[in-house]
Order: C-alpha cells, then structure tokens, then sequence
C-alpha cells in the first residue's frame, strides 16, 4: 500500500535523501498506530527493540528522516512517537513504511559477529572457489540462524549459518565461504508406492 506524501510528517530533512544503497540499514517497520495520539507500533529489526531509536533520526524508503522517540516495548514491538505525529490518522497514514539509519551509525561488532544487511548479496563460494550462490535472506525458524541462498543453479536452499558449514566470511573480499553438508541439495526420492494415490 502506498502512503501519499501528504500524511508524511515535516519534521526532519527538507531533501529526502537515498537510503536503498549499502549505506543504510533497515532496523525496523511501522506495523500500524497506537492508540489515539499518534504514536506508533514498530516491529524492531534489532536485538533491544529499544535500539530504533537509539541511532539518531530513522529515515522511510523515500528517504524522509523521521525524529523517533521510543516510549516502551510491549510484547515483541516497540511503542514510540514520531514528531510531527499527532493524532491516529497521522500514525496511521505509516503503516508499512520501513526505518533505516546510516549504516555508519551502528556500533561495530565483535568478530564473529555481523549486522544481516553486510551479508545480504554476498555471493557464496565453495572451499574450492566455485560459486555456488548469493545470500538472499537471513532467517531463524527457531534453531539458529539459516541462510537462504539462490543457488547459481536456479533455485533457493537454506544453509545452517555456522561456524562448521560457514567457517569464513570475509566481507573486504565480498564474499563467504561455505562447506554445506553432504547430500546438501539432495532432494528425497520416494519409495515405490509412497506419495502415488
């Protein structure tokens, strides 16, 4: 759904600026209002759902930068106000749009340790060089962190993001290494009589 300039706040930048490149990071998403004075529900993209608004100003897709405020985390979302925002319609009139801040702001992390927009579009090569994808998505059904990979062959699969299946990632020369285990691709024949009706 698009949100029409008009119900954007004024408060920030007067030049949007562009936040689709490298140089910025999604840290959260505008998931609707809350309550009747224009504060907003936001689905953190951060460890402490505190941290979108501890970066400075959050800027949408079209580059609009947004003064945040964050009020209190409630369950898994973070409840916060904009500037600018008064009222429902106004919070409201947000839904959907994504939160970025320069990538430069974030603190540095540790060395086994990566911020998922450096990882996205890496391409993925095997310990003998050969590609054989590009990280298309980071997600965590609940045993870790997975890599969804879109193989160079057609296709997607998921890779365990861990130290045996994934021991180098070397973002100066833009890229990881992956050892993926064996019978990775393999898809499961059926037996004779199985899955036939």
């Amino acid at each position: 759904m698009a949100v029409s300039t008009k119900a954007l706040p004024t408060s920030g930048t007067a030049t949007p600026v562009a936040v689709d490149g490298p140089g910025y990071v999604c840290v959260g998403a505008i998931a609707g209002a809350h309550g009747i004075r224009g504060d907003v529900k936001v689905k953190p993209f951060t460890e402490d759902p505190l941290d979108v608004g501890a970066y400075g100003p959050v800027f949408t897709a079209r580059g609009i930068s947004l003064k945040l405020q964050p009020v209190r985390v409630q369950g898994q979302a973070l409840i916060a106000r904009i500037e600018g925002v008064a009222d429902r319609n106004a919070a409201e009139a947000l839904r959907g749009q994504r939160l970025y801040v320069p990538r430069d702001a974030l603190p540095e992390t540790d060395e086994d340790e990566f911020y998922h927009a450096d990882l996205l579009g890496l391409p993925v090569v095997d310990g003998a060089g050969e590609t054989i994808g590009t990280v298309r998505t980071i997600q965590d059904f609940g045993a870790g962190d997975m890599l969804e990979v879109a193989l160079a062959t057609g296709g997607t699969a998921f890779l365990p993001f861990t130290l045996d299946v994934v021991p180098t990632v070397d973002l100066k020369a833009g890229h990881l290494i992956a050892l993926p285990p064996e019978g990775w691709l393999d898809v499961p024949k059926a037996e004779d009589g199985e899955g036939t009706e």
